[in-house]
């Protein structure tokens, strides 16, 4: 596959933010890793792997990001108020930065999103508070609330970025051009939160497909069955 590495500077976070690209054409996937983890998390554990045909015959192209997990929900010498204000941050850099960048580099105004584990929260947290932006998430083994990072802290950071709670005031109809999917597996740490996070969107009038694995856990192997899966199923 044709990999480039990026330096993105973000006015925003006033840093560089580490991107690998991978693929020369096709529908733009916008990727995160799991927990504290970087920008080549996904191909050294074989996700993109898993998809190497559709990138390679130009039907995708994968956008890795790194996290800012250690200055946010990881931050133990940041108080709560201070983690959540910084994940906020890299949230604007993600919808005002780096989003517009890929529309005009892939000529697309709808991306793609998807994630494993906590990158499966961050993937469902964008598209769900900008659905605009985005007609495809993919989440596997996500899980959908933060409050247990805030130790009992909320304000309307918490409230914006916490799925679980906006998405109840938030139309359905804002969602029918998007395809979901929750992906989850029988012995998953977060199936519960993926059930939840189901009857919610549904609840809601919201189409999606909850896809529950058998015998597998919250782990490498099953995520990789399960993008591969999904982008085929997907069109792409």
């Amino acid at each position: 596959m044709q990999e480039r590495h990026v330096k993105f500077y973000s006015h925003i976070l006033n840093r560089d933010i580490d991107l690998l690209v991978h693929g020369h054409y096709g529908y733009p996937i916008l990727m995160f890793p799991t927990s504290m983890g970087n920008y080549y998390q996904n191909k050294d554990m074989g996700l993109l792997d898993s998809v190497r045909g559709s990138v390679e015959a130009g039907k995708v192209k994968l956008y890795n990001v790194g996290s800012i997990d250690f200055d946010s929900f990881y931050a133990k010498h940041l108080n709560a108020a201070g983690r959540i204000y910084n994940y906020n941050l890299y949230v604007w850099f993600l919808k005002n930065e780096l989003i517009p960048a890929i529309q005009r580099e892939c000529s697309v105004h709808r991306i793609g999103v998807a994630g494993c584990s906590f990158g499966g929260y961050h993937a469902a947290n964008l598209a769900f508070r900008f659905p605009d932006l985005f007609d495809n998430m993919f989440s596997m083994s996500g899980a959908f609330n933060i409050k247990s990072f805030m130790g009992g802290y909320y304000d309307d950071n918490v409230y914006h970025n916490n799925p679980v709670d906006f998405i109840n005031n938030v139309e359905g109809w804002r969602f029918n051009h998007m395809n979901i999917v929750l992906g989850t597996s029988e012995w998953d740490i977060c199936r519960k939160d993926n059930v939840e996070m189901s009857q919610l969107l549904s609840s809601k009038g919201i189409k999606h497909w909850y896809d529950e694995k058998k015998w597998a856990q919250h782990d490498w192997p099953v995520w990789k069955q399960m993008f591969a899966e999904y982008i085929s199923k997907s069109g792409f």
